[in-house]
Formats: C-alpha cells, sequence, structure tokens
C-alpha cells in the first residue's frame, strides 16, 4: 500500500500501489486539486492517474541530494569540527537572512505551530509582482533542491537522457539514478560556460538539460544568447532546467520571461545564496503551469512558516541584493588580485565559489587545510586537482590565505588510499566517484 507519509518524507521503503491504494489515492488527488498548479484544459483519467500514482510512490525511495550533502560527505573520517573554524565549503553565505527577515521570524512567535498557508500564498505573490510572473507560474519549495530533483525524476527516464556540463553541480546527475536515465556529461567551454552546442547535440533523444548560470562549482555564467540557442535547437520534447541559485551574484541575464512566454522552460530559485538563508529552505520553481504539474506528484509538503515569512521580507528589502553582491565582489575581488599576484591557478568566477588548481590531488589538499581548521570545498572527478572555494566574510579570507599559501609551500604527498577507520557510509557509496 502507499503510505502518505513514506510520500511525503522519503521514508526508505519499497513501495507498491494495489488497485484499492490507487483509488483511494485518485479520489485524494482530485479533492487536493485545489492545491495542484494544473492548467485549463488538463484533464485527468486513469491511465494518468496511474502514472502519477506511480511517480508517488518512487519518490518514498529517492534522497533529495543538497549541497550540504556534498559539502560533508566528502569527509572520509568523521571529526568534531572546531567552533573557530572557518567553514567555506557549502557556498553558505556567512552574512546569514538580512535583519528584516530575522525580525520577521521573531515576530512569528506562535504561529509556528500552524501550517499557515496563507503566508506561502503571499510569499509566491510578492515574487510573482516583482518579477512580472502570473502567481500560477511560481511554486515554492523548501529550497531549489526538492523542485530540482523532482524535475528530473519528471523529464527523464530509461528513454529520456539527462544532458548537464562537466563539472557541474551534482545533484541532477545522482536524481538521474532514480529515473534510470542516461546522463551524458559534456565539457564546459574553453571560457568555461556551458558549451551549448555540444549540449544541444549529444543525445536525440534527451529528455531534460541542466544548466546552471552560473554554474556551479566554476561561479562561471552561460550568455542568454547560448541559453536561447540551447532553446530554439535542444531536441524535441526535451525541457531546459535552468537553476539560478547564484544568478543574483552575477551579472548573467536571468531567464524568468521565457518562462513566463510559455517557453520548454522550468527555472529554480533559491533563497540560499544571496540572501543567507541555506539553513531555513525556501526556493521556487518557475514554469508554466502545464511543467509545474509535472512536478506535483512528487512533493506536497507545506513549507516551513519561519522561511516564508523570511523570504517575503527578504524580497521587500529593495536594496539588499545590490548590497550582498558588492560585498561579495569586493572580498573575491581582492582574493583573485592575491592569487593572481603569487601566480596562482584559480578560474575567475561571477559567483560565490570558484575552482583553483592545486597542482596535486585536491582531496589531499582539502585534508591539508582542515589541520590547519580551514574547511574548503570538493573535488570534481573531471578536474582532480581543482578544490571549490567558497567565498567568505573579509577576515576568513584573510585566514584562507595564509593557510592556502603554508599549504601550497608543503610537498605534495604521495598518494595512498583512505585512512584506517574511514567510516564506510562515505566510501562505499554508489556514486563514491563524486567527491
Amino acid at each position: 500500500m502507499v503510505d502518505p507519509a513514506g510520500m511525503r518524507y522519503g521514508m526508505h521503503a519499497v513501495l507498491y500501489v494495489s488497485a484499492n491504494a490507487a483509488e483511494d489515492l485518485w479520489w485524494c488527488l482530485v479533492m487536493k486539486l485545489e492545491t495542484l498548479a494544473v492548467p485549463k484544459g488538463y484533464r485527468f483519467s486513469r491511465r494518468s492517474f496511474v502514472r502519477i500514482a506511480s511517480a508517488a510512490s518512487a519518490v518514498g525511495l529517492v534522497h533529495i541530494t543538497t549541497e550540504v550533502d556534498l559539502a560533508y560527505g566528502q569527509r572520509r573520517i568523521a571529526r568534531d569540527i572546531p567552533a573557530d573554524a572557518v567553514l567555506i565549503n557549502a557556498n553558505e553565505n556567512p552574512l546569514g537572512p538580512c535583519a528584516e527577515a530575522c525580525s520577521a521570524m521573531d515576530n512569528l512567535g506562535a504561529k509556528g505551530g500552524r501550517y499557515e498557508f496563507g503566508l506561502t500564498q503571499e510569499l509566491v505573490k510578492t515574487f510573482a509582482e516583482i518579477e512580472g510572473l502570473k502567481p500560477e507560474y511560481v511554486r515554492a519549495y523548501a529550497g531549489s533542491s526538492e523542485p530540482l530533483h523532482y524535475a528530473v525524476l519528471a523529464f527523464t527516464s530509461p528513454e529520456k537522457s539527462l544532458v548537464m556540463g562537466d563539472p557541474a553541480y551534482e545533484a541532477p546527475m545522482r536524481a538521474a539514478s532514480y529515473s534510470k536515465a542516461r546522463v551524458f556529461k559534456v565539457p564546459l567551454a574553453k571560457n568555461y560556460a556551458h558549451d551549448v552546442k555540444a549540449m544541444v547535440g549529444a543525445d536525440p533523444n534527451a529528455g531534460l538539460l541542466y544548466i546552471c548560470n552560473p554554474n556551479n562549482p566554476t561561479g562561471t555564467t552561460t550568455t542568454r544568447e547560448d541559453i536561447e540557442y540551447a532553446l530554439v535547437n535542444k531536441p524535441k520534447g526535451s525541457t531546459l532546467l535552468i537553476d539560478e541559485a547564484y544568478i543574483h551574484f552575477s551579472d548573467a541575464k536571468p531567464v524568468l520571461d521565457l518562462a513566463a512566454a510559455d517557453k520548454e522552460v522550468v527555472v529554480l530559485r533559491t533563497f540560499s545564496k544571496i540572501y543567507g538563508m541555506a539553513g531555513l529552505r525556501c526556493g521556487f520553481a518557475i514554469a508554466r503551469p502545464d511543467l509545474l504539474a509535472r512536478l506535483e506528484p512528487y512533493g506536497w509538503n507545506s513549507m516551513p512558516v519561519t522561511a516564508v515569512v523570511a523570504g517575503t521580507a527578504s524580497l521587500k528589502h529593495k536594496g539588499l541584493v545590490l548590497e550582498r553582491k558588492k560585498i561579495n565582489a569586493d572580498i573575491r575581488n581582492d582574493l583573485f588580485s592575491w592569487l593572481a599576484a603569487d601566480k596562482y591557478s584559480f578560474v575567475p568566477s561571477e559567483s560565490n565559489c570558484f575552482m583553483v588548481d592545486v597542482k596535486r590531488p585536491g582531496k589531499q589538499f582539502i585534508e591539508a587545510m582542515e589541520a590547519k581548521k580551514v574547511y574548503i570545498g570538493r573535488v570534481w572527478p573531471a578536474w582532480p586537482t581543482h578544490v571549490r572555494v567558497t567565498v567568505g566574510t573579509g577576515p576568513e579570507m584573510e585566514v584562507f590565505k595564509k593557510a592556502f599559501k603554508e599549504a601550497m609551500e608543503t610537498p605534495a604527498l604521495a598518494v595512498q588510499g583512505p585512512p584506517k577507520g574511514a567510516e564506510s557510509w562515505r566510501t562505499d557509496r554508489p556514486y563514491a566517484s563524486l567527491s
């Protein structure tokens, strides 16, 4: 039988849908239609319902991979993190939520005991008005990780592949393992943008093309013209998934208007980055209603009310994005000047992270930095001697400079296997090649 709690909260259990359970779930869906983003003219049939019920049961087996999973999963041995450690490994914003967001959460008080669906509606309405969108084109989620996974599950299959850059954010590839889709990883172009011409030609049966703009981990951008080229030339029936988690840090042109124009595009936004709300979990999927409807079977959770009011307050703070963009850029550019002066090799970034070549196995360098209480980001298999670094505060980056220079001046060790006592869950995962 299908357990709604299992579907909703991702309990790891083997699920199946019997005829009676399907009938019950059918009526449950019918009763909940007012909460689903179902476009006009869309009709549910028993056939479409079986598809939805199967998808809903499958999602109970899916682990939603987030940046924090990847950031801390790289550590082969569990150690307590020192209180004075510098954490620049998970693309978090050290500034945290703005004062207005914190005040909104403080004032929420006892309302935390209610689901308060109206607060989510206000968040969506506020965002839609600011961006010139219709509210039905916006769906709020607890961060952008959920709709990212749901989009992969909805638009890929054993017959419909996922196409993505390399290196790029790994979560879509992990989600594709659940839909049993083939994954085509296309190396970035020479300017570190997504090579859209190679991507659209990677597989004529592609179901989803993923573009993270700016890209995680390189922090580099793909032009609006290239994204439009991908939209026009992509395989027939495929969809573009444009992840704009880091868009506010850069001068890249957003593509929300393409979703508003009913193109085959799903755009992701999050409050985790420039708004400093990674721990609060709040984000959006933006697309035309029929595309959003394809994500619906995979999750119907209510939003955390603290995140919702913090998000609304952040959106209403008109100068916040520009203020934080400048803070990040000033610290980042100072760091790049220092790296260039010492002739270290790095990829110029427009985001809050960048890749630097440490001229040795990246994992070894990560451990050397950790010994100095500086926690940096992970390694991508395509670039084994590069590590990702998140831009922290000014004082944090001064500590990073000192530790980085010391580590770079220390001779590299011979490559060794995992140390004794390494935790099996960190080394025996089915995707162990992903750092």
